[in-house]
């Protein structure tokens, strides 16, 4: 099946996004911690089977913060989850741009997750995480 993107919904926090960060081991986010109470970021798909998810901050600068990238710990088909996570991430990165902001930043830790961001033309920051910046 062909991947699909759409804007988070009031629903996939509770329904889909909370059971993946337990899934991965990780405490979710409060919705009210995320961009606009849990709706402000996108979801792939592959046909009716969501993959992935992340979520665009907006801040008072022109820096866009494309962050807590979350997936399906259940979907096996490697490939499309690296074809899905790196068209997210380059789907936020996008809109960011596209939304004004000069600068697009991540606060990462998962070194796949940070190949995927450099693939997608973002350098590293400060050593004791990795910060993935992109000039827009």
């Amino acid at each position: 099946m062909e991947l699909t993107i759409r804007q988070l919904n009031e629903n996939d926090y509770q329904e889909t996004l909370v059971d993946w960060w337990k899934e991965w081991g990780w405490t979710a986010p409060e919705k009210d911690f995320l961009p606009d109470n849990g709706m402000g970021g996108y979801i792939v798909y592959d046909g009716e089977i969501p993959i992935c998810a992340g979520f665009i901050y907006v801040t008072n600068s022109r820096v866009a913060w494309v962050d807590w990238i979350i997936s399906n710990k259940d979907y096996r088909e490697k490939e499309k989850r690296r074809e899905a996570i790196k068209i997210l991430i380059e789907s936020l990165t996008n809109i960011s741009k596209m939304s004004g902001s000069k600068y697009a930043y991540a606060l990462i830790k998962n070194k796949s997750l940070i190949k995927t961001y450099e693939d997608l033309g973002y350098t590293k920051g400060d050593s004791y995480t990795s910060e993935m910046i992109k000039l827009l």
